[in-house]
């Protein structure tokens, strides 16, 4: 029996033990603090995915030796955290693949998942696992397509059978920079979009917002060499129309709520609000056209109020498509 470690005791990483338990894998959950891994083993439900039961074959932790020698671990905690995670936990983690589960891209150096577990744990083959989805409807067994990124080919084959299930179908790539930026991207796209929904500019103003949003996102990704196809698939267009589109998602709703001068739950995860600042910085740096996120990146920080975004985004020199 496959042994699955999950680094994060999220509603995401608990879908995926759920999903993955289900088809015969085993699965086990490190929670960071021993309270709520407590919590959840006494319900045998976690509290931010309700309504789900755990299987027999999931088991909860915060004994970081728990997951050390599994098969392979997926990494769902917060991308902000992920550096620090590995730093700490690195060392003692025996695996030889870990796949990121995390969209975005770290505030502090602007690297994306993939590079900071190559650098933080050497001989470990990362991957990535990205694309549309949410955590109800993976663990509710409802159909769902995601992206496995590899850049060994081989490795990417043997996890792609790993983690697959009936439900849960990945597609392979090699083109790790491709996924991760994707998967980063379309978190600013769907704040901008929240935005516009949330101050009342029309469906017509957020399928605009969706597709110049999906122009920027291509060109930052292929200015670091990823594939246009990988943007045009899963784990960039597909999630990118996911997100911008839907209450459940969680930097829609933040950028909704930016829109209406509404209050947001501050312990709800946002990625999009510090990819954008990263992205923002690293754009401006290379002389990458990038309106629509360092708009988003200036609305969350306070330097410069929705109304003068708009208009300035509406005022951009007239230019073919």
């Amino acid at each position: 029996m496959t042994r699955i470690g999950i680094a994060g005791a999220g509603a995401f990483g608990t879908a995926l033990g759920v999903v993955l338990a289900q088809s015969g894998r085993k699965a086990t959950i490190w929670a960071h603090e021993a309270a709520f891994a407590d919590e959840i083993r006494s319900r045998n439900e976690n509290p931010r995915l309700p309504g789900v039961q755990l299987p027999e074959n999931v088991s909860v932790s915060a004994r970081i030796a728990d997951i050390a020698e599994c098969d392979l671990i997926l990494l769902t905690t917060p991308m902000q955290v992920l550096s620090s995670v590995l730093d700490t936990y690195g060392p003692v983690l025996k695996t030889r693949h870990m796949v990121a589960c995390c969209k975005g891209v770290d505030l502090a150096t602007g690297r994306g998942p993939s590079a900071i577990i190559a650098e933080t744990c050497p001989g470990v083959v990362p991957a990535v696992l990205t694309g549309p989805s949410f955590a109800a409807d993976i663990a509710r067994g409802l159909p769902t397509a995601l992206t496995l990124a590899c850049a060994d080919p081989e490795a990417g084959v043997a996890l792609q059978e790993r983690l697959s299930t009936p439900t849960l179908r990945l597609y392979r790539s090699t083109d790790t920079v491709g996924a991760e930026l994707g998967g980063a991207l379309k978190n600013v796209m769907a704040i901008a979009a929240g935005i516009v929904i949330g101050t009342g500019l029309g469906e017509s103003a957020r399928a605009a917002l969706i597709t110049r949003g999906f122009a920027e996102m291509q060109r930052f990704a292929q200015s670091y060499g990823a594939e246009p196809e990988t943007l045009a698939g899963l784990s960039g267009f597909g999630d990118l129309v996911l997100t911008c589109t839907s209450q459940q998602s969680r930097n829609f709703g933040y950028g909704v709520a930016l829109g209406q001068n509404a209050w947001f739950d501050p312990d709800v995860t946002v990625e999009g609000a510090a990819t954008a600042r990263a992205v923002a910085a690293i754009a401006k740096a290379r002389g990458i056209d990038m309106p629509v996120t360092q708009s988003v990146a200036q609305v969350i920080d306070g330097r410069r109020s929705i109304e003068e975004a708009v208009k300035i985004l509406l005022s951009r020199p007239l230019k073919e498509e």
